[in-house]
């Protein structure tokens, strides 16, 4: 007798997810497998990070903590929005959850209603819809294509507001397109969220580090600082700071808001993990000189992958303002057949013909709510975004 639950059951795993661990499995049965799949840093986490770590299991700082954050790493929280965002939150308007991805899901748990409705531009990180449906909320997408650089316009966004609308959720730069909107693409968002005061802002911050070619990283509350009393900024460590596996998350809030998250989060998780807090106050207090290389070394991987993959047949790949990843469009893949006998009529097929064929893992853009696409992850190393791209290039050259 099944046992599962009907929401559970609107849901899909992560695609993400699926397509790292396929590219494992082959690894380990001895294939040559490249995987560009994954989104995290293949940097590791700088020395001082890893000290306080260190130091903080010495200490004994290894007991449960308040359930949603030291105070330190509030404190720490609270300066870094200042410092880079010019934005005032005090300790108890800041949460700190185990990564961005609970933070998201705390808040959409303690506000949704069945029957409320979220606004998601396509493409989107896979986790938005999904987290929607289990809060019992209802997701409306709003496609934004190749065509409109992959951003929603004021008007799609106005059009589709409904009485219903309880949260606008955002990110830029994107997951997966690397699209960015400037101060001036999101004060035009800005502006129709002002014409609907019952509607939230959900923004998720966490590539904002990796901005490139002069782009200038803005966030909705720094553009219109009447959306403060109902937008959650929210950031995180593992991106910026390469650690990903650390599991810190945070917030920036209405206090209203941020207790009921407090509450969602007593009773799943309670506190993210002592020791990585200990590590996340590091982070955010101590020397942020390693940042500015960073960004230059994912920029020049940047420009490699988007040169070379426009030199595959049938590949339009723009350049993305940041973040790590590029979106390319395949519709002149589509309707053809590939070296190995593959019809390539979706970009799941696409996927899965160069997964099979040449060994690189890709995602498809289906599982961001936008096809004939897909999405790779440049964090990785040159030599080996060079191999794949070849690899790519050779796949793409040889469907009939």
């Amino acid at each position: 007798m099944a046992v599962l639950s009907a929401t559970l059951g609107r849901v899909k795993p992560s695609p993400t997810i699926a397509m790292t661990t396929r590219a494992q499995e082959l690894r380990a049965e001895g294939r040559d497998v490249i995987s560009l799949s994954a989104g995290e840093p293949d940097f590791d986490t700088p020395e001082n990070i890893k000290e306080a770590a260190i130091a903080a299991i010495r200490a004994g700082r290894t007991k449960y903590t308040a359930v949603d954050g030291i105070p330190e790493l509030k404190k720490a929280i609270a300066a870094k929005f200042a410092r880079e965002n010019g934005l005032d939150y005090s300790p108890a308007e800041i949460t700190v959850g185990t990564g961005g991805k609970q933070v998201l899901y705390n808040a959409l748990m303690a506000t949704l209603d069945p029957g409320d409705e979220v606004v998601i531009p396509a493409p989107y990180w896979v986790s938005y819809p999904d987290m929607v449906l289990l809060a019992g909320g209802t997701p409306v997408v709003v496609e934004a294509g190749l065509d409109q650089a992959f951003k929603m316009t004021p008007e799609q966004l106005d059009a589709a507001i409904t009485p219903r609308t309880k949260w606008l959720i955002f990110n830029s730069p994107s997951n997966p397109t690397g699209a960015g909107y400037s101060a001036a693409e999101l004060k035009g968002l800005t502006d129709v969220l002002m014409r609907h005061p019952h509607v939230w802002v959900l923004t998720d911050d966490m590539y904002e580090h990796l901005a490139f070619d002069g782009f200038t990283f803005a966030t909705p509350v720094q553009v219109e600082p009447r959306l403060k009393d109902r937008t959650l900024t929210v950031n995180g460590v593992s991106k910026a700071y390469a650690m990903t596996g650390w599991r810190i998350g945070y917030a920036g809030g209405p206090e209203e808001l941020i207790r009921g998250m407090r509450k969602v989060q007593s009773q799943s998780t309670s506190n993210p993990s002592s020791i990585s807090q200990w590590a996340a106050v590091e982070a955010l207090t101590g020397p942020q000189d390693f940042l500015e290389p960073n960004r230059r070394l994912f920029q020049s991987r940047r420009d490699l992958v988007v040169s070379m993959l426009n030199q595959a047949p049938g590949v339009s790949c723009p350049v993305p303002e940041g973040a790590f990843y590029v979106f390319p469009d395949i519709s002149g893949c589509l309707g053809k057949t590939s070296a190995g006998g593959r019809r390539i009529d979706s970009d799941t097929d696409f996927a899965e013909a160069l997964l099979d064929e040449e060994n690189v893992a890709v995602v498809m853009g289906t599982a961001f709510g936008l096809s004939p696409n897909f999405r790779i992850s440049y964090a990785t190393s040159e030599a080996e975004l060079e191999e794949a791209c070849g690899r790519i290039q050779r796949f793409c050259a040889g469907l009939r």
